[in-house]
């Protein structure tokens, strides 16, 4: 898994610090897909990551809050 991580980081680092400073015509930017893509992709991942990370706190919060509620419905009866 640390090969993995070790991997992604050049390959992106790469792609979005170094390529820009190669030649258009360079054959190093057959290997890469569009600059644009260096910020559309991690932003995607970003956005789907805090909307799992919300959906999984709010899904606690109200399984919590439920239980709660059960609790003092117990209480009163």
């Amino acid at each position: 898994m640390l090969l993995v991580a070790g991997f992604v980081f050049t390959y992106y680092t790469t792609w979005a610090i170094l390529l820009p400073f190669f030649d258009a015509s360079s054959p190093i930017h057959n290997y890469f897909p569009a600059r644009e893509w260096a910020i559309r992709l991690p932003a995607f991942l970003l956005v789907v990551g805090l909307s799992g990370i919300g959906f999984f706190v709010g899904s606690t919060i109200m399984k919590e809050n439920r239980k709660k509620a059960q609790k003092a419905k117990l209480r009163a009866a």
